[in-house]
């Protein structure tokens, strides 16, 4: 079994949280230290929640809080996107690829909670 980079939903949280970054880019000055740092933090976070989980497989229940915990990031991360179109820096429009990657990564997140088996995470007992 291959490392964290190899795993589908981590290569597609890398790719949504470099979309945030480059729409983020068009947010005004003034929300540097708010919306625009909350919602690259957030999107960033998924890949980090998945990365640090996958490290611990070996306890099944660690991993699965991870997998929640990376799920809750990347919800959040939605909500930031629709603030940025409510403030009307962005269209609607603009955010509709970045939410269904989003989507995606939450329907894979999904399956890594009720189905941490399958992923590795098994708790290696001693006799």
């Amino acid at each position: 079994m291959g490392g964290f980079k190899d795993l589908v939903v981590y290569r597609k949280a890398f790719d949504m949280s470099k979309m945030v970054f480059r729409l983020s880019k068009r947010f005004p000055k003034e929300e540097t230290y708010s919306l625009t740092d909350q919602v690259r933090r957030s999107s960033r976070s998924v890949t980090a929640q998945i990365a640090e989980g996958y490290r611990k497989r070996r306890y099944p229940l660690s991993f699965i809080a991870k997998m929640v915990d990376a799920d809750g990031e990347n919800a959040e991360t939605q909500v930031w996107l629709d603030h940025a179109v409510a403030c009307e820096y962005v269209a609607q429009a603009d955010i509709v690829p970045i939410v269904s990657h989003s989507e995606e990564v939450g329907k894979l997140l999904a399956d890594m909670i009720q189905h941490p088996a399958k992923y590795g995470a098994v708790e290696n007992r001693r006799a």
